[in-house]
């Protein structure tokens, strides 16, 4: 008798822990998919394809990167997205492609035929995250299936939930009271790898390089942050809530961290080379079409 009470009482402390902590974990899980939710808005953008159901199939995708400096998004101001970068994600060949996209790079904008010739990084501006997905689809002739719209100021807090990131320099230079030798790796905090991928002006390559620094940056960012463990990470969670928006669902991306994350093990940089011409006054990188030609082929086999 006294060994059945002895179990019972053992049984009864097991089924309370396990009470516990699926509470926990309930609550945990709810938590994150209302944070995440809360980073939601529709882009209303031109699908060329069902975004949804490429994540289902475990298809690749294409994200589009918009990062801006104007504050926090209650702003009555737009501002426009000096970064734009175009990722596209292929769990099938597990590789994650990243195309910088020049601000400057000069382009019409669809449903916004009276603009005439404008720079890329005014698409948002004048319209919207849809009107940007729109004008960089049309540049690259491929899906543009989602975005991700980041406060480039709020990247700092990101980058020092994760612990900081691994990032080597590509050339030497002192920036904001920092210094970098090229070819020496460096664990930066978030300030000193906003300053890093800022500096613009003493680089030999202009805003080629910028890129480049931005592209290095978000990389060792993406290697952090595609971690399943991620989910539960409430601290991230609630920074990337209050500079991050995007059409991404609490769904989609829980899918994306668990059987999208292989994409991650190889990333592969790229951008968009223009030309540098002064036009009515204004400077703009002008695309040939030969090296559109190149983008959408190197987007097109990204996504296949």
């Amino acid at each position: 008798m006294k060994k059945y009470r002895a179990w019972k009482i053992i049984s009864m402390v097991v089924v309370v822990i396990l009470l516990v902590v699926g509470g926990i974990f309930a609550y945990t899980y709810i938590r994150t998919q209302n944070l995440i939710n809360d980073s939601y808005k529709a882009a209303h953008n031109k699908e060329l394809r069902n975004p949804n159901s490429q994540i289902t199939n475990n298809k690749p995708i294409s994200v589009l990167l918009l990062g801006t400096d104007t504050g926090a998004f209650n702003r009555t101001e737009r501002g426009r997205t000096d970064t734009m970068i175009l990722a596209t994600i292929n769990p099938r060949s597990e590789q994650t492609t990243l195309l910088s996209i020049p601000r400057d790079t000069r382009t019409s904008v669809p449903g916004f035929p009276n603009l005439g010739q404008i720079k890329i990084n005014a698409a948002y501006a004048y319209g919207s995250t849809g009107t940007a997905m729109n004008t960089v689809q049309k540049l690259v002739d491929n899906p543009v299936d989602y975005y991700v719209l980041i406060n480039m100021g709020g990247l700092e807090k990101l980058i020092d939930q994760v612990d900081g990131v691994d990032v080597k320099s590509p050339l030497t230079f002192d920036f904001a009271g920092y210094q970098f030798e090229k070819g020496e790796e460096y664990h930066m905090d978030g300030k000193k790898a906003l300053e890093f991928s800022r500096m613009r002006h003493e680089d030999p390559q202009g805003d080629y390089g910028r890129q480049t620094r931005q592209r290095l940056v978000i990389t060792a960012l993406i290697k952090k942050i595609a971690q399943p463990s991620t989910l539960a990470n409430t601290a991230l969670l609630e920074e990337l809530n209050k500079n991050v928006q995007t059409d991404l669902k609490f769904n989609q991306l829980r899918d994306l961290a668990l059987r999208y994350r292989g994409a991650s093990k190889k990333i592969v940089s790229d951008h968009v080379q223009g030309r540098g011409q002064m036009i009515d006054g204004q400077a703009f990188e002008v695309v040939s079409p030969d090296e559109r030609e190149r983008v959408i082929k190197v987007v097109k086999d990204s996504l296949h």
